[in-house]
């Protein structure tokens, strides 16, 4: 095996502590226009190692379903979790990806002894500790883990979707506001699973369906 393979195998270090029980915690989907957010905790074998193994922006859709069927096969726990649109509309996009994060961690089959968070800001779960770390699904195991299959699960949720509504392409965009999906807006209006509270175009008038 070369050692450029082995450098790449060993970009994500597997713990942060050696002492406590990790998972690892990430969202996808928040700067959508459309569609819930999602979000992931994962904890991991000790050691556990993939050499494709990153942050899910970085990996390309094959790979993540690659992935994401490894991590659920692998992972000691795991869970996932969404936060509907009219939530988000409710509550702010920030509190409900935290929501999301810790709808994920109640349901893991056992809680950890620490959470690891990707960004710089997190809601206190109650009576675990947390790190937050920048850019952590490029860094951490763990993290990046959480990160492939809060994005996947949310891919597969907007394919669904976009059967119902196909005039937007969120079997391309995912809700995201491309050039076609604003131009989609445009033509159409906005319809029940937009964020009202974007202001992604205000003077659009919803659909009613």
């Amino acid at each position: 095996m070369c050692s450029g393979f082995l450098n790449f195998v060993s970009m994500l270090a597997t713990q942060y502590q050696e002492i406590l029980t990790e998972a690892g915690c990430d969202e996808a989907g928040r700067g959508c226009y459309a569609g819930p957010v999602f979000a992931a905790a994962v904890v991991l074998p000790a050691g556990f190692q993939h050499p494709l193994l990153n942050d899910s922006k970085k990996v390309s859709a094959d790979k993540r379903e690659m992935l994401r069927a490894v991590i659920e096969s692998s992972a000691l726990y795991w869970a996932v979790a969404k936060v509907s649109v009219a939530e988000i509309d409710r509550i702010n996009i920030l509190q409900a990806s935290f929501k999301a994060m810790h709808q994920a961690i109640d349901q893991l089959g056992q809680k950890p002894g620490l959470l690891l968070i990707d960004g710089n800001r997190f809601k206190p779960y109650p009576a675990i500790p947390h790190h937050c770390i920048v850019k952590g699904d490029g860094k951490f195991a763990s993290i990046a883990a959480a990160s492939i299959l809060a994005k996947t699960h949310r891919d597969a949720y907007m394919q669904e979707l976009h059967e119902q509504f196909p005039m937007y392409g969120w079997n391309r965009n995912k809700g995201y506001g491309t050039a076609d999906h604003r131009r989609a807006i445009e033509q159409h209006g906005l319809c029940r699973h937009h964020r009202k509270s974007f202001n992604i175009a205000p003077n659009q008038m919803e659909m009613r369906f």
